[in-house]
């Protein structure tokens, strides 16, 4: 069986819209064929508006997920049109998480609405974290079964987005979580600089580890808890930003070397010795913290061709969005917590 799927994903790091055009094959094992991928980033407005969004009252938050999935519409039928798509079985989207608080019971993707069915002319799926938080799991990581059904030659993977996330396949477990924020954090100070993000790790480079604030950092409660656990910008201004802030005397460069170091430290903790580890996400570009996590790991680290690092989780998300339609299981229990293993998602058929 074929599908041609177009999935896509908007990350807490708020670089923009992935969209990308896949062909997922099943023949024996699962394959797939990226044929087409594009980031639309965000305009300055838009930026603001999902970053304020964890801010604004229900009814402002209703009216912000109605603008923003009649946006998102737009990009993904600007995709469709520049890249003469003619077959697609259907859009499968993770929207945009506005709140995570899976211990009060809570997620909120917005962009999800049944309207983006007729907006674009196309069945989607959508909505994949609710159901398992509503089982009483985490909600989060559903990357896992997309490592574990696509890329079947890594036993280990580590994504570099706003947070860093990993999965591990072990011989009876598969085990995957939250490791610590990344570029949330990261490219919140480059903003200090007049940047969007640290080119490489080029300040973060140029500064001097603030010894006493990674000892805080590095104090923190959630680094000690075990799996599943996951984390959301909810986290971060409760944690994070109350400790870097006790420091803001100190230059932007310290704060980010020292950012970069706390990262490293946390990621080295979790690899074993000789694992071979596929790297994704924006910070695989950051050669300075790459090169930091290589310093500090026994792992070996491996950096694949640009469009998967940028593109894996809107391809993973679009084949959640595949087995969801065959009714198949995309959503793990023993790495969310849920009381059991599910297919999680809703399809909305497009209105004749």
């Amino acid at each position: 069986m074929i599908y041609n799927i177009i999935g896509v994903m908007s990350g807490t790091s708020l670089d923009g819209i992935d969209i990308a055009y896949i062909t997922f094959n099943f023949s024996k094992k699962w394959n797939f064929d990226l044929k087409k991928f594009k980031t639309f980033p965000y305009p300055i407005s838009w930026k603001e508006k999902l970053k304020n969004s964890i801010n604004i009252n229900p009814n402002e938050l209703k009216s912000l997920d109605k603008l923003y999935t009649e946006f998102l519409a737009t990009k993904i039928n600007l995709f469709i049109k520049n890249h003469k798509i003619k077959k697609l079985d259907a859009v499968s989207s993770h929207g945009h998480t506005v709140f995570h608080n899976p211990e009060q019971g809570i997620t909120i993707q917005i962009g999800n609405l049944e309207d983006l069915s007729s907006l674009i002319n196309k069945k989607i799926i959508v909505n994949f974290r609710e159901q398992d938080v509503k089982l009483g799991g985490q909600g989060a990581p559903l990357v896992p079964i997309g490592d574990k059904l696509l890329f079947p030659e890594y036993k280990c993977f580590l994504n570099l987005g706003g947070f860093a996330n990993l999965s591990l396949k072990e011989e009876k477990n598969f085990i995957a979580y939250d490791i610590c924020a990344v570029n949330t954090i990261l490219n919140n100070l480059s903003l200090n600089l007049g940047k969007d993000y640290d080119f490489n790790g080029n300040f973060a480079k140029k500064g001097k580890i603030i010894v006493e604030l990674l000892n805080e950092l590095n104090k923190i409660n959630f680094y000690k808890k075990s799996s599943p656990k996951s984390l959301a910008v909810e986290w971060n201004k409760k944690f994070i930003w109350p400790l870097i802030n006790k420091y803001k005397s100190y230059s932007i460069n310290d704060l980010l070397r020292t950012y970069v170091e706390h990262i490293s430290i946390q990621i080295s903790k979790v690899f074993k010795k000789k694992q071979k580890v596929l790297v994704t996400g924006g910070g695989a570009f950051n050669k300075f913290l790459i090169s930091e996590i290589k310093n500090k790991s026994l792992a070996k680290f491996v950096i694949p061709k640009p469009e998967i690092i940028n593109y894996k989780e809107a391809i993973i998300f679009g084949f959640l969005g595949v087995l969801k339609l065959r009714n198949e299981i995309n959503c793990l229990s023993s790495i969310t917590g849920a009381k059991k293993d599910h297919s999680s998602g809703v399809i909305f058929e497009l209105k004749k």
